[in-house]
Formats: structure tokens, C-alpha cells, sequence
């Protein structure tokens, strides 16, 4: 099979959608080596640097012109002879010719319909059309948990039938052992605290970092942070931060293997988001056989599952009664990360290649 992608992200992005898309490209490649794998964008850069060294996977420019990303890339990867084309963030091209092709379309979330204060009006309306236009246009919609499942069905009208519940994997460096000598490097590298609690992810009122701040108040618990700073909510962390007497360590220019290597040195990794589409730092925590404490909401147990530990993100004494007694409890953590690890297999990159091309394969 010929499958071609609207490789955007691929090559824009170093966050969760781009992560995603390498990935699902990579895995692909890697299980299904006798397919074409295309990826169409305007241009190429670092970021895909790694999956066009793959024999499989060629990238293509997308026909120049205005809006060429929504009117020319589906007339594209029909002229190169796709069978499939697949939108990994929620869109599809508007625009296509006469030549069969069938369409798959990825939603992450529809946060913006559950959370609506994040977002502008315009950004909510333009959201929306394309998530809805998407869904309409494609033969099949992935879904990423069954939380996003629901919400495509509630909020865009869409049949069961045609949404399939795929999982996100991870990046391969969070299930590769580093040695000693490369953990202490990194520790070294970033001066990181003998035991801490970790947390990753955009620094935004959404994944609730503030009310970890809360709940280590006096607590005399290092936290070490890795994400993105929105401006406005952080400093309100910052107050608290002083409020609380909390010792917080900021991690910029981290690359993905240091990451990995943080989520291993870690005693516990925490992420009481308020809802996610899915949760991938969760997973990364899992494969690094790191204990997990999060949120009881939306799909994060679907991520967690059994043996991570769950709060209420709205509580904050919660949020401190969980961190304390994980903090407190070496057998436990070690118990619960050993068992997490077990279950995070599921997201293992084989299972969801072969999920994914059974997708693929159900079209024909």
C-alpha cells in the first residue's frame, strides 16, 4: 500500500502532536516495511529528520499556492498513487479529484468544546468546522482513548462505527535502560535534588500545576518541572511558590533522552490534569518504571491504569495525602512501578502498529 500523510506536525512540532506523528509514521515503517509511507509538507526540517532516513518513508512538497495545505496536499497524494491518506491532528484536506482514496483522520480531543475558557471564541469556531468537516470527509476516525471516543460521538454527531479507539505510544527512549554513569550525568547536568517529584508537561492552567504547588506547601519536597511557561499562569505558581516556601526547579533545552533519564531518576511522577485527550507523559512515567500519581478524570486512568495512583485534581489536600504516602513508602512505589510497567505493554509500539493497519486494512 502507498499511505500518504499530512505531515505538518512532523516536521513543526517537538510537542505532543509532532511526538504522535513521528512515532505512528516510525512504528508503521518499522512493522509494515512493505508499504510506501509519504509525507506531504511544505518543507522538511530536523524534527523528521530521523523517520526519512527510514527506506520506506519519502517526503514530498506539497504542490505550492494559497491555502495549499487544505486545497492541494489531498490532489497531491492522489496524483502520487495513495490508497489512504491520513490527517494525524484532526484535519483533512478540503479539496480532491476524481481518483479513489480513502481517508483516516486522528482527533486527539475536543477540549476546546469541554473547556471552552481556554479557548477564544474564534478559535473554538474554526476548531470546530475542521474537526467536523474532518469527520464528515473520512471513512474512519481514530480515536486516542475511549474518552475521545465518546466526545467525537457526543460533540461532532458521529456514528459508532466509524470511530476506532487506537492508543498513543511513546518514544522509544523511554524504554531503553540507561546506565548509572548516564543517569548521573544528566543528574549532574541539570543539578538535580537526590529525590524528587516530577511533573512535565505546558505550564498552563489546564494540567494544574498550581495545585501541586498547593499541596507541597511546607512540605520540604524537591518538585522538578520540564514544559513550556504560559506567562500569565505562571506567575500565580510563582506567588504560591513564595507563599509556600515550595522548592520548584525549572527545566528548559531538555532533550528527549535527558528526559527519559529524569522520568528514571524520579521518585514519583505527578500530572493532576484536568482533562487530557490522553496523557502521554503517563505512559513515558510507566515505561521508566516510574510510580504515577494522577488525575481521576477523564481517560488518565485509561493511561494509568490499575496500580498508578489516583486523585482529585480539584482537591489539593488530596493531592498532598497521595504525594506523601508514595513519598513515604519505598516498597509501595517500587510495587506499584513494577506493575505499571507490566501494563503499559499495551502501548507498546508492535500493539499499536498492528491497531493502526488494521484500520487501514478494514477500508478495502
Amino acid at each position: 500500500m502507498k499511505i500518504a500523510y499530512d505531515a505538518k506536525r512532523i516536521f513543526s512540532s517537538w510537542s505532543g502532536l509532532g511526538n504522535y506523528s513521528r512515532d505512528l509514521v516510525r512504528v508503521l515503517a518499522s512493522y509494515f516495511p512493505d508499504n510506501q509511507y509519504l509525507l506531504f509538507n511544505k518543507k522538511k526540517s530536523e524534527r523528521g529528520e530521523a523517520i526519512l532516513k527510514l527506506p520506506n518513508v519519502t517526503f514530498i512538497q506539497t504542490t505550492k499556492g494559497m491555502l495549499s495545505r487544505q486545497l492541494k496536499t489531498g490532489i497531491d497524494a492522489q496524483n502520487n498513487g495513495a490508497e489512504i491518506f491520513h490527517g494525524l491532528s484532526g484535519e483533512l484536506p478540503l479539496r480532491w479529484n476524481s481518483k479513489p482514496i480513502k481517508k483516516v483522520v486522528t482527533i486527539h480531543d475536543l477540549i476546546f468544546e469541554r473547556y471552552p475558557e481556554y479557548y477564544t471564541w474564534i478559535d473554538r469556531k474554526i476548531h470546530f468546522w475542521k474537526f467536523k468537516k474532518a469527520a464528515l470527509s473520512a471513512d474512519k476516525i481514530i480515536a486516542i482513548s475511549q474518552q475521545t471516543k465518546q466526545d467525537i460521538i457526543h460533540y461532532l454527531k458521529v456514528p459508532e462505527n466509524k470511530v476506532e479507539v487506537v492508543y498513543q505510544g511513546c518514544h522509544a527512549g523511554f524504554k531503553e535502560k540507561q546506565s548509572e554513569e548516564i543517569l548521573n550525568q544528566i543528574k549532574e547536568k541539570f543539578n538535580l535534588p537526590e529525590k524528587f517529584l516530577l511533573n512535565v508537561g505546558t505550564i498552563e492552567p489546564r494540567k494544574n500545576l498550581l495545585n501541586v504547588v498547593k499541596a507541597l506547601k511546607d512540605s520540604k519536597i524537591p518538585l522538578v518541572v520540564v514544559g513550556t511557561i504560559k506567562p500569565k499562569y505562571f506567575s500565580s505558581i510563582e506567588k504560591e511558590i513564595r507563599k509556600g516556601k515550595v522548592e520548584v526547579q525549572f527545566l528548559s533545552g531538555v532533550s528527549m533522552d535527558e528526559l527519559a533519564g529524569i522520568y528514571k531518576l524520579a521518585e514519583i511522577f505527578i500530572y493532576p490534569s484536568f482533562f487530557e485527550g490522553f496523557g502521554i507523559p503517563v505512559i513515558e512515567a510507566l515505561f521508566s518504571e516510574t510510580v504515577v500519581i494522577t488525575s481521576n478524570t477523564s481517560c488518565l486512568p485509561e493511561a494509568g491504569g490499575p496500580d498508578s495512583v489516583y486523585v482529585n485534581p480539584e482537591n489539593v489536600d488530596d493531592i498532598r495525602a497521595k504525594i506523601n504516602f508514595l513519598w513515604d513508602n519505598e516498597s509501595e512505589r517500587k510495587r506499584r512501578a513494577e506493575k505499571g510497567l507490566r501494563f503499559v505493554q499495551k502501548f507498546n509500539d508492535e500493539v499499536i502498529a498492528d491497531e493502526v493497519m488494521k484500520v487501514y486494512k478494514s477500508l478495502f
